[in-house]
């Protein structure tokens, strides 16, 4: 019996598994087999209950037929820019090891309908996991994104999908385009069968093939395999851990519902810009939330802070004085996320507000982090560039 081998497992208790052999992590003992479930999850078994187990078949690795790809001169061109996350992976059953596609052939096997939106090519620019993703990460994708647009090519991001937003974010900041940058990625493994990594990387590329000049996340707009939604970059979030219909727009519709079978509706479009790069970041930014015991906060070692406030922007009373005395630009959002924060409501914002904290409208806490970075990085006066809308981050007036 190998790794990689499938097998049935009979249980002492009369309890049968079937499943695929895979390694075990070097955390857990010795005495545990490891199952990959039809349904796509692992479970443990421990050798102890096992009363006999069956080899069903055999591992064989899969030999994979090459795939000649011929250009279609009427098609579009989309590059696929490889960033890691559970979309651009694959679980090698014999290691237990995951790696990732980086090849248009990779991605066309992986969703053979892309070929009917696009020609693909693709660009292996890292393996990541989203949450390891910082701002040099940003600025590396930023610049390999420039790179395709100044070829003519629209761009497909494949990413994490835990910190897709802040990226999204980055590059909104960073890009100027005429073209679409849509970010993608998967809840759920493609090895799952309800996995919606298909269904988003296609409607992705259908997606990058419409007059949508701007960063924005396509992703499922509902838990079935109806449509996706496509969103601008800085109006975004991920608003569950494993929902497929996780992400939404806040304050702000959707750009567009995309249909994988290669439809569109559109709620409004970005205006196009005249293509630019200017990918400088400023990294020693913090972002908090206002919690109850915020005056332990003594001192911190950075440039420019934003603080998630409650309700209108409140933050304790008692950590005013600590935070006034850091001499830094101090950016005030909400941790509601809907809504708007508010300089005059209460005396407590109004003395906010006096002594030079910036309230950023209905600015999302992730985006007013990132945007400071980028406000900084240029040495620009933070009170009015954190005010200024780059790239919809800001929105005329709350819905509701």
């Amino acid at each position: 019996m190998d790794f990689g081998d499938e097998v049935e497992v009979l249980l002492k208790d009369g309890s049968e598994f079937k499943g695929i052999i895979i390694p075990r992590p070097k955390m857990l003992s010795q005495d545990v087999i490891i199952l990959k479930l039809p349904s796509g999850y692992n479970i443990g078994i421990k050798k102890s209950k096992v009363k006999k187990i069956k080899v069903i078949k055999k591992y064989k690795p899969r030999k994979v037929k090459k795939i000649k790809i011929k250009k279609n001169p009427e098609l579009p061109n989309v590059t696929i820019i490889s960033t890691g996350g559970t979309i651009s992976s694959k679980v090698d059953y014999r290691t237990g090891g995951v790696y990732a596609n980086y090849t248009a052939e990779d991605f066309i096997r992986f969703e053979p309908g892309v070929t009917k939106f696009a020609n693909l090519e693709a660009v292996p620019l890292m393996n990541k996991m989203s949450e390891d993703m910082g701002p040099k990460d940003w600025i590396k994708i930023a610049r390999a994104t420039y790179h395709e647009l100044k070829k003519g090519n629209s761009v497909v991001i494949t990413h994490g999908t835990d910190t897709m937003h802040f990226t999204s974010t980055a590059l909104s900041f960073m890009l100027k385009t005429n073209k679409p940058v849509i970010l993608t990625g998967a809840q759920r493994s493609s090895d799952r069968p309800s996995s919606d990594a298909y269904m988003n990387f296609l409607s992705a590329v259908y997606s990058a093939t419409q007059d949508i000049p701007a960063v924005a996340i396509c992703m499922h707009a509902t838990m079935s395999d109806d449509y996706c939604a496509i969103h601008i970059g800085t109006r975004v979030r991920k608003m569950h851990s494993s929902r497929r219909d996780a992400f939404k727009s806040i304050g702000i519709d959707p750009i567009a519902y995309v249909w994988p079978e290669g439809h569109i509706k559109f709620n409004w479009k970005p205006k196009a810009n005249e293509l630019a790069l200017d990918a400088k970041l400023n990294e020693k930014v913090a972002l908090l939330y206002a919690f109850p015991t915020m005056d332990l906060i003594n001192e911190i070692d950075v440039d420019g802070m934003v603080i998630a406030g409650t309700g209108l922007g409140h933050i304790p009373d008692k950590a005013f004085k600590q935070l006034k005395k850091l001499g830094i630009p101090i950016v005030i959002t909400t941790q509601t996320l809907h809504g708007r924060v508010h300089p005059y409501v209460y005396s407590n914002l109004r003395k906010l507000s006096k002594a030079g904290f910036i309230f950023v409208e209905d600015m999302l806490p992730a985006v007013a982090y990132v945007k400071l970075m980028y406000v900084l990085a240029h040495d620009w006066n933070a009170s009015e560039a954190m005010l200024k809308n780059f790239a919809y981050e800001i929105t005329p007036r709350s819905i509701g």
